[in-house]
């Protein structure tokens, strides 16, 4: 007579949920947990027929960095690369835990629980973190791969985002189609990928023989409620728009636009706009906003495949990995 997942866990001193867990490949419990309770479902000729299953190769972690809680949130941007971590997990034979840092909590205190929960290898998503965060990570021990940021100073394996280059092709595509000095819709929160798509904005500006110093700049928060507001603030103000304009991220964009159409702007007659990111939303706004497109599914792989390589070999060099965009052209411009 075969045994039941109750009966292991009385046998193995584990919940009835733990047991569940392992049995399933479900995030939750430690791999060596995990492994235990299949060895022994094995041994002691747990029903396996519903359900073939064999012992996971290990458990990886994502860790997911709030700073100020504006940038990263549970926008489809940060939701897809989740999706692809994960789908890049399940392919190799790892399970996944996801788990949030801020920094307004014990610090010390989260870094000592993910250094104690038997992981693999750690996908730190640090959109928001700076340098001196960063380098603590390096005490864990731990194989770990940076998502969404690069430090020059650290030498750490990267998987992100080609910003410079996203940011030149929108600015030049803009100059090509107006034939006039861009503005900048520009994120008021100093994150490397915004500061990175100024420098791909300015590059643009200076290829094309204009001066730096003549685009209008807004400094607008990189949400679309807060654009939104700042936008309109601006308008209220006496603030008179530039004819085009690229903005550091799509919600400021369709903030943007959105207070301008209710001050009378029409677009693209008025103003031409162009965003950075290709969010769902981009293709149903009234109109469909031109935007950079960057392959966030295959970033979250692309990270999961290098982890898992600095996993199986641990001497293996840092290497930094940028994703290439696309601009996608919509009737925003």
């Amino acid at each position: 007579m075969s045994i039941t997942a109750k009966e292991l866990a009385a046998m193995l001193s584990l919940s009835e949920a733990a047991v569940s867990m392992a049995l399933n490949h479900k995030p939750g419990v430690s791999t060596a947990t995990r492994n235990r309770v299949i060895e022994a479902a094995q041994k002691y000729g747990y029903d396996f027929t519903k359900k073939k299953l064999s012992p996971m190769k290990g458990t990886l972690c994502m860790v997911i960095y709030r700073k100020c809680c504006v940038v990263v949130s549970e926008k489809p941007f940060f939701s897809a690369l989740s999706e692809g971590v994960s789908i890049g997990c399940k392919r190799a034979g790892y399970d996944l835990v996801i788990r949030y840092l801020y920094e307004d909590e014990d610090f010390e205190e989260q870094l000592y629980l993910l250094s104690s929960s038997a992981f693999s290898g750690l996908i730190l998503l640090a959109t928001e973190m700076e340098e001196l965060v960063l380098k603590r990570f390096s005490r864990l021990h731990i194989p770990f791969v940076i998502l969404d940021t690069y430090v020059d100073s650290l030498e750490y394996n990267s998987v992100l985002i080609n910003n410079i280059q996203g940011a030149y092709l929108a600015t030049n595509y803009l100059i090509s189609k107006r034939k006039a000095q861009p503005g900048y819709l520009r994120s008021s929160y100093n994150i490397g990928n915004f500061l990175e798509r100024a420098d791909g904005f300015y590059k643009a500006i200076r290829a094309n023989g204009m001066s730096t110093a003549k685009s209008v700049v807004h400094r607008l928060t990189p949400s679309q409620e807060g654009a939104y507001e700042d936008m309109k603030a601006l308008l209220a103000a006496g603030e008179e728009p530039a004819s085009c304009y690229f903005a550091d991220n799509d919600l400021i964009a369709i903030g943007a636009m959105t207070a301008l159409k209710e001050a009378g702007y029409r677009f693209p007659e008025d103003i031409a706009i162009i965003g950075f990111d290709d969010l769902p939303v981009c293709e149903y706004f009234d109109p469909p906003l031109t935007t950079v497109h960057v392959p966030i599914h295959y970033m979250g792989e692309i990270a999961t495949e290098r982890l898992i390589h600095l996993v199986e070999n641990p001497s293996a060099l840092p290497v930094k990995i940028e994703i290439g965009t696309q601009l996608k052209k919509r009737k925003s411009v």
